[in-house]
């Protein structure tokens, strides 16, 4: 009988405890004794398909990892509301001191399909929250109508939100933190990373 995917997934859990814990163990010692040290913020979707950790071959304690419904940033508004993504993205940049902060947008995105739905033909989700996060992102329908093209343009539109917190413009504004804007072509397995200078998602790794 084939084993079930929360099977595989124990038995993965014993292969990451033999390369850390018996393998490696001085990795884990400075991560308990020195406590977590991320240069990087990476904020990636919850998409199942996209995992942060496996396309960039991160390990334990290099990125300290944002996932939501689309890779939305949402922008800075303190109130009494919950803000689970802007007090993560607080915790990395004032705390932890994260040098650069990624953000990872990806191809055939269900969030931003949703809002490609939502705006094209007024179709609501029928959910209760997807339907209103995913409209901070409105302003990109601008673009049209195709989902990867509304995706990639709200990469850009999450890392102006990012600039509308305050100690992130401080830090940037001294060269300390660095914002940078990802694009994974699923189908192609190609990288795409943001130009600011041109205004333009520009293929490669490198």
């Amino acid at each position: 009988m084939a084993k079930s995917t929360v099977e595989r997934m124990l038995a993965g859990f014993k292969s990451f405890k033999a390369m850390y814990y018996e393998q490696r163990p001085e990795r884990v010692t400075d991560l308990m004794n020195m406590g977590q040290r991320p240069e990087v913020l990476l904020i990636a979707c919850s998409d199942s398909r996209v995992d942060p950790a496996i396309l960039t071959n991160a390990e334990p304690g290099e990125m300290f990892v944002i996932r939501n419904v689309a890779n939305l940033v949402p922008p800075y508004e303190p109130d009494e509301n919950y803000h689970g993504t802007s007090s993560a993205i607080e915790f990395a940049v004032r705390d932890l001191k994260v040098r650069d902060i990624v953000i990872l947008g990806h191809s055939a995105c269900g969030g931003i399909q949703a809002l490609v739905e939502h705006g094209e033909a007024g179709k609501v989700p029928e959910r209760d929250f997807i339907g209103e996060w995913v409209s901070m992102a409105k302003c990109c329908l601008e673009h049209g109508p195709d989902v990867d093209r509304v995706s990639r343009h709200s990469v850009r539109n999450s890392l102006q939100n990012l600039m509308t917190f305050p100690y992130i413009q401080d830090r940037v504004a001294t060269g300390d933190l660095n914002l940078h804007g990802w694009w994974f072509g699923m189908k192609e397995g190609i990288l795409w990373r943001y130009d600011a200078a041109t205004d333009e998602f520009v293929q490669g790794e490198e």
